[in-house]
């Protein structure tokens, strides 16, 4: 499964909506999402599954990379 991950790079500042990034991660549960970002200090926002044709439209946009474990 492939889930779209919204983060913020630094866990000690307040979130800013004008500095959320995003990535792409596969994996079998939000628990293993969490579990590969660990070590990344990531401020985790939302976590979510892409499936059907919202998968297919993230796939469409050049920057859809998935990073794998």
């Amino acid at each position: 499964m492939i889930y779209k991950v919204y983060y913020q790079e630094n866990a000690l500042q307040v979130p800013v909506r004008e500095n959320t990034k995003s990535l792409y991660v596969e994996a079998e549960s939000e628990r293993e999402v969490r579990a590969i970002l660990k070590e990344r200090q990531y401020n985790i926002e939302l976590i979510q599954l892409l499936e059907g044709n919202h998968l297919e439209y993230e796939q469409a946009s050049p920057n859809f990379k998935v990073e794998k474990r």
